[in-house]
């Protein structure tokens, strides 16, 4: 069995839905290919940027963004003891209403892309679909095989695109090998409850700790803390062998706020992990074939970036391919304008992140003294420096702003992003 469709896009994560979205209201059909069956993940992130919420507004979402579950972040803290703080990143000096990012469940924010893009009526996603290899013609990737319900069939596309993570099927069995870059820690991750006494008396943030080998970063949601535990690459079953009598230990240490919960955590097995991978591909493209986001350049979890950056070549890639799409031919020349306008935004925070690893991160977890305490010196003696790292954290290098023929009635002057 063949279907036929203008742009086919593997995976329904936040590149895939929002690309789905705008090439569906530039008048393109196409076809979302997402191999579960919802969008309920443990490792997806759940901070949406500040330009990302101003997208959302150019895009006439910003009401129905606001009507799902979130906690609006002013600042991104560093604990300097005592329960006191200090201030790494100001939200608050950005221009309103965008002067904060959001933490929001990664589903209802693809859900409600899903939903916007449904009212489209050239784009389908189908769920529990899974995309296996493409099709290539003469050199040229003409469209991809898929797999649903246990049958195979294929979809034939003018441009395939890989937008199915870290651990592409598509890129993999396209032949595109991404160079890989070393990365220090995996990521164990947990949810705890929040008291009543900590939702109405502490602001929502993100506030990390790091207690040599220990490090940990709480995320507040509105009922409950989102946490991750940076552990030593390779220390797995270390951990599970040690048992979860042991990790509440561990946590305890880091925060001991929290030992009055920690005895939620029941198991080790309970508890999925991250293997933390930092990559970036060469070269983004083969011919009818375009690989975004994580399928492109994979990112550490280091200041939560991974999500808007794939969410920014999504627009770049809507902006770039729109008209090659209508035209029914997209050359390389078309996508290789993707990668030429992403890429410096890609290495610029890949850098930093690997920055972050070796003079914070990697001391840490060898139990030794590092980066963090300078870090926190170089911000009490310069605490202005709290405004650009903001900036940095919420917008990023190289924001992208809505294309003008996905852009909601009310945002259709080209308004510049945040200034």
């Amino acid at each position: 069995m063949e279907q036929h469709t203008g742009c086919l896009i593997a995976g329904g994560g936040p590149a895939g839905i929002m690309l789905g979205l705008l090439l569906a209201r530039a008048g393109i059909e196409v076809t979302v290919a997402e191999k579960h069956g919802d969008f309920l993940r443990d490792f997806r992130g759940d901070t949406v940027h500040a330009s990302t919420l101003q997208l959302l507004g150019e895009l006439g979402l910003e009401d129905r963004f606001q009507a799902i579950p979130h906690a609006d972040l002013a600042d991104y803290r560093l604990p300097i003891g005592n329960h006191r703080s200090i201030v790494l990143g100001d939200f608050s000096r950005l221009p309103a209403p965008y002067d904060h990012i959001s933490l929001a469940p990664q589903w209802d924010l693809l859900s409600l892309l899903a939903d916007a893009a449904a009212e489209e009526p050239g784009f389908t996603l189908l769920m529990n679909t899974e995309v296996l290899s493409p099709v290539v013609d003469h050199g040229r990737v003409i469209g991809a095989r898929i797999r649903s319900a246990g049958q195979e069939s294929v979809i034939m596309a003018d441009l395939t695109v890989a937008c199915d993570g870290r651990n592409s099927d598509l890129r993999a069995t396209a032949g595109m090998v991404p160079e890989e870059y070393p990365v220090p820690y995996d990521v164990w991750w947990f949810r705890l409850p929040r008291t009543e006494t900590e939702r109405a008396n502490e602001l929502p943030t993100l506030l990390p700790t790091i207690k040599p080998p220990d490090i940990m970063l709480a995320m507040s949601h509105q009922d409950y803390y989102q946490i991750a535990y940076l552990a030593r690459k390779g220390s797995e079953q270390r951990l599970r062998d040690e048992g979860i009598d042991s990790f509440r230990r561990r946590i305890t240490r880091l925060r001991p706020d929290l030992a009055d919960r920690v005895g939620q955590l029941t198991s080790m097995d309970d508890l999925p992990i991250l293997d933390v991978r930092m990559n970036r591909l060469r070269r983004w493209h083969r011919p009818g074939l375009l690989c975004i986001g994580d399928a492109a350049h994979a990112m550490s979890p280091s200041g939560g970036v991974g999500v808007n950056l794939a969410i920014q070549d999504a627009v770049a890639a809507a902006r770039y391919l729109a008209e090659p799409l209508r035209q029914h031919w997209v050359t390389d020349h078309d996508l290789d304008q993707v990668r030429r306008r992403r890429l410096f935004p890609t290495v610029f925070l890949q850098s930093g992140q690997r920055l972050l690893h070796t003079t914070i991160y990697e001391p840490a977890l060898a139990g030794l003294p590092g980066g963090f305490d300078l870090a926190i010196l170089v911000l009490r003696l310069l605490p202005w420096l709290s405004g650009p790292v903001g900036r940095l954290i919420a917008i990023g290098p190289r924001p992208e702003s809505a294309p003008d023929f996905a852009r909601s009635d009310a945002h259709r002057d080209g308004a510049e992003l945040l200034g």
